[in-house]
């Protein structure tokens, strides 16, 4: 990981969801030898971001458990019911002061490799725009990076909305960037996401 104060970037994951659609804690089924949420922190750690932050709420003992030999920044999130707003704030609070970007990740995208968070950060400090997008096959994904000047429309999100709707205010300030990884728009909702979007064996 990176940690040249000129180039600090900030990973916020989003793992705090309650799985409702799943039925069971999604981010614990297994995936490459481990779990989605190992795997998804693996990536992330190996890439250049500065930190990575974890927002933890429903199943929490157990995650926490099951990441406890990784050199993240775990924090709870008490409100998760309420939804992803208040899952970006908590991990706002933790970020390091020097950040000048803040990737915003998703826990349920496993097969976004470290190559991919470095084009997308590498973009993110050439350029000039604040909010940084993957597309893959022309469509939009995740994660999102934004710059640190977002923090504080970032902290008045309410409800289970996340960056989409600050990126829906600022169209002029975005750079999309086309990558080669399909990862950046799949996430895992149902057991045949887990199957089909993973290439798993049903």
């Amino acid at each position: 990981m990176r940690q040249d104060s000129s180039a600090f970037v900030s990973a916020i994951l989003l793992a705090a969801g309650e799985s409702k659609r799943m039925g069971r804690p999604k981010l614990l089924l297994p995936f490459a030898g481990g779990t989605i949420l190992g795997r998804t922190i693996d990536n992330l750690l190996a890439s250049s971001v500065a930190e990575v932050i974890v927002v933890l709420g429903a199943g929490a003992k157990q995650m926490k458990k099951a990441i406890a030999a990784r050199a993240v920044r775990v924090v709870f999130n008490p409100d998760y019911r309420r939804g992803m707003a208040t899952s970006l704030k908590a991990g706002l609070g933790l970020v390091d002061g020097r950040a000048q970007r803040v990737m915003v990740s998703l826990a349920d995208q496993p097969i976004v490799d470290r190559e991919t968070y470095n084009r997308l950060i590498e973009e993110s400090l050439a350029s000039d725009k604040g909010i940084i997008i993957p597309t893959y096959q022309a469509s939009r994904g995740n994660p999102i990076i934004f710059s640190i000047g977002y923090k504080g429309e970032l902290l008045g999100l309410e409800g289970d909305v996340g960056g989409r709707e600050i990126v829906a205010r600022h169209p002029d300030d975005i750079l999309e960037v086309a990558v080669g990884s399909k990862g950046v728009s799949i996430d895992i909702d149902t057991m045949a996401d887990y199957y089909s979007r993973l290439g798993l064996a049903g």
